[in-house]
């Protein structure tokens, strides 16, 4: 059994509406790193659905103030509208620039609500049906590039011809996770099946968020088994888990500041019971048994995002009273 890696997520949305600030997000990235207790940073991605602050400008900012910690993105919703052979020069210089530590999550994008997905894949002129297609096409092009030269592609969505691209990432191969929750009560069993599929096949980990344990095992095997079966290897392969943390001795107001936080954040659509699912909250031990039951269930980066106006206060609070006992948990091989 092996020890877990912890993330933290940064709330670069929030600085749209005073929840965090740019100088803000790159002090706690270097109080992060500085305690050890973290192994990865990790920022959102959308552009006009969800707008923040640009997550590759941000990443460079972040790699250019630590030195050890893996940065990644959590995930990157707009990978569809990406050209990927500029997505590909751009994440090698990012690669270059924080000395081989990028991780990019990629996901098919299209949050809801769906109205706004729309039209923001609208404005580029992608119906958001070809969101998975154009995920796994770009995927193997970028996965060439970085690992090729004088490279041919004949796609459906793309093509060119005898392109090298340099410099190439310092990571051989440079890591690419794949994001995917298909929830049951909205999408068909064959759906779910090709988007767990698409993670075994192609993916070098996993992220998801809002999952039931018994869930998140379940498909954290499936993935697995998929890959084992196509002769990849497995033993390397990460599963992250996306949660929101608020810490606080008085369980209720935890519990109230993460709904306005998470409200504000996303959607006031929300629904509390929605909240909660995805929501470690309350005392410190509260939070820990939360967490626990993740890690027991085969999650080997759980990734916190504060669901909190102070930041840099859950930071602290986080490392004084929840991460020694989260450290000394053990993930289920």
């Amino acid at each position: 059994m092996t020890a877990p890696r912890y993330g933290l997520s940064l709330p670069n949305r929030g600085v749209l509406f005073g929840a965090t600030t740019v100088d803000e997000l790159l002090e706690v990235s270097e109080q992060a790193e500085a305690s050890g207790a973290f192994e990865s940073i990790w920022v959102g991605d959308s552009l006009f659905a969800k707008p923040r602050l640009e997550s590759l400008v941000l990443l460079s900012a972040i790699a250019a103030r630590t030195r050890r910690v893996r940065l990644g993105t959590c995930c990157l919703s707009t990978f569809p509208l990406r050209d990927p052979i500029f997505l590909a020069a751009q994440w090698a210089a990012l690669d270059q620039v924080s000395h081989g530590r990028m991780v990019l999550g990629a996901c098919i994008g299209g949050s809801l609500p769906r109205e706004k997905a729309e039209a923001e894949f609208a404005a580029f002129k992608i119906p958001l049906g070809e969101r998975g297609p154009r995920l796994e096409e770009g995927l193997t092009i970028l996965r060439r590039l970085w690992s090729e030269d004088h490279v041919t592609h004949e796609g459906r969505f793309y093509q060119f011809r005898d392109l090298t691209l340099e410099p190439k990432p310092v990571q051989k191969p440079a890591p690419i996770w794949i994001a995917t929750n298909p929830k049951p009560e909205l999408a068909r069993p064959h759906i779910i099946d090709r988007a767990l599929r698409r993670v075994g096949l192609m993916g070098d980990g996993w992220m998801t968020d809002n999952t039931p344990v018994a869930r998140f095992t379940e498909r954290w095997d499936a993935i697995r088994r998929v890959a084992r079966e196509a002769g990849r290897p497995t033993g390397t392969m990460e599963s992250a888990l996306h949660l929101m943390v608020n810490i606080n001795d008085d369980r209720n107001a935890a519990f109230e500041e993460s709904v306005k936080f998470l409200h504000t954040y996303y959607s006031p659509a929300m629904t509390r019971e929605y909240v909660e699912s995805w929501l470690a909250y309350g005392p410190p031990a509260a939070v820990i048994e939360k967490v626990r039951a993740y890690v027991e269930a085969g999650c080997t980066t759980p990734i916190v995002r504060f669901a909190s106006w102070d930041q840099q206060g859950q930071l602290a609070r986080a490392l004084a009273d929840v991460m020694p006992a989260a450290l000394a948990l053990r993930v289920r091989a």
